[in-house]
């Protein structure tokens, strides 16, 4: 199936702009004939999650655009690479290894991406408005920017996000159209009480249920009447995009298209009702576990997956100097973050205090892309969903999900603690 293209995209795969360009450009339009797009869109600005080292072709990639006088047509953001630039030495992180996630780095520093180097782009530099077309990466960031910000984009895979980034076009389809952020399923609350809504832990829980039930469709809440943070926001869209591949949530009278029922479902009928009760989202929480064990030693935890935001740190602050105790020695703290949250941990005069405790912050990337936890730790507790999805398999290790109190209450104390859980209250 052939593409349309306007004059301006035929010069771009012609190579009037370059051979760089002329690359990129015959890879969007191939995309295009693969999803059977009849045009290409233009987008004003991307997030690219290619450029983490998941292969040595990745980097080759990257530095055959760079030697092909490749550049990026519209403002773009990085997502976390392969290691902590400032600190990789400290972790261990192997000499070879470091050389090639630098050299990734670089190459796409000079294409002129901007480094933010974070999975959570929309907490900082360049968070996209309403209606705006764009082309990211990253799962949460995707879901984050189509329900959140109600922006448009589809989940761009790598390599093809640096392409849509280079030509500034991606293929008219999918979630760029209003036809198809149409809801298809709604999910229906069910007696569930308001005072769930203020846990931490019911948001992951309630998106890695969803995403197992909705798969690749566009869900749509009915009955969740909290005023939900951006971090409420993150962590429901990173757990459904982790255990489905959802990319768009809507939420009734919270998120932009999606005033009432018949907006969000663009006055159609949902294809599927399906209501949550306490005992579905039980189940859910429980499969998040790993692993069965309620007590015992425990040898890491891991907080920012997505990155930890400012406001994050600012609870863990006050849950810190509530307990009173430092950590334990024999467990680590791990907490990925970025840039934007470290600078404004420093000019709030929080990061001593932080550190103090025993916490280890690791900046621009995560622990599915370098090696930070110990091959040797059996057994790690998370606040995330996502993490807790992918953790065994990412990390070959035992999960235990549970909110971010008992995190810190089990670093603390060395091995596994849990508050009278306030979930089997209800």
């Amino acid at each position: 199936m052939s593409v349309n293209l306007k004059d301006d995209e035929e010069s771009m795969l012609n190579g009037k702009y370059g051979p760089g360009m002329q690359m990129a450009m015959t890879i969007v339009v191939r995309m295009a004939e693969v999803l059977e797009a009849i045009e290409l869109l233009a987008v004003s600005q991307a997030h690219i999650d290619g450029c983490g080292l998941m292969s040595d072709s990745g980097l080759e990639f990257a530095e055959k655009l760079v030697a092909l006088n490749a550049r990026v047509s519209v403002p773009t953001t990085l997502n976390m690479i392969p290691l902590d630039l400032q600190n990789w030495r400290k972790q261990g992180v192997p000499e070879n290894y470091a050389l090639k996630a630098t050299r990734m780095a670089n190459a796409y520093i000079q294409m002129g991406c901007i480094p933010t180097w974070t999975c959570a782009p929309y907490q900082g530099y360049l968070a996209p408005h309403y209606r705006q077309q764009i082309a990211w990466g990253e799962s949460n960031a995707i879901v984050y920017a189509n329900s959140v910000f109600g922006a448009r984009t589809n989940r761009y895979a790598d390599y093809m996000d640096i392409c849509a980034a280079i030509t500034g076009r991606v293929p008219k389809y999918g979630l760029h159209l209003m036809e198809n952020r149409r809801g298809q399923v709604l999910i229906r609350l069910v007696d569930l009480p308001q005072a769930l809504f203020a846990k931490n832990s019911f948001y992951p829980v309630l998106g890695y249920l969803i995403g197992k039930l909705v798969q690749d469709r566009v869900p749509v809440i009915d009955g969740l009447t909290a005023n939900l943070s951006s971090d409420d926001f993150k962590a429901l869209g990173a757990a459904a995009a982790s255990s489905g591949a959802v990319g768009l949530i809507h939420i009734i009278g919270l998120t932009p298209e999606a005033s009432t029922l018949e907006d969000a479902f663009q006055s159609s009928s949902p294809e599927e009702t399906i209501d949550v009760h306490m005992d579905d989202l039980l189940g859910a929480k429980a499969e998040l576990s790993h692993s069965s064990r309620i007590n015992g030693k425990l040898d890491a935890v891991v907080l920012g997956c997505p990155h930890f935001s400012f406001m994050e740190f600012q609870t863990l602050v006050k849950l810190i100097r509530q307990i009173g105790r430092p950590l334990s020695p024999e467990v680590r703290l791990i907490i990925l973050t970025n840039q934007i949250s470290m600078g404004l941990l420093q000019r709030a005069d929080l990061l001593d205090e932080i550190t103090g405790f025993g916490a280890e912050l690791v900046l621009d990337t995560c622990v599915f892309h370098s090696p930070i936890v110990s091959s040797g730790a059996q057994l790690i507790m998370t606040n995330s969903g996502k993490c807790a999805y992918y953790g065994p398999g990412e990390l070959n290790t035992q999960v235990l999900f549970a909110d971010l109190e008992d995190c810190l209450l089990s670093a603390v104390n060395g091995e596994i603690t849990r508050k009278q859980d306030a979930w089997n209250r209800y």
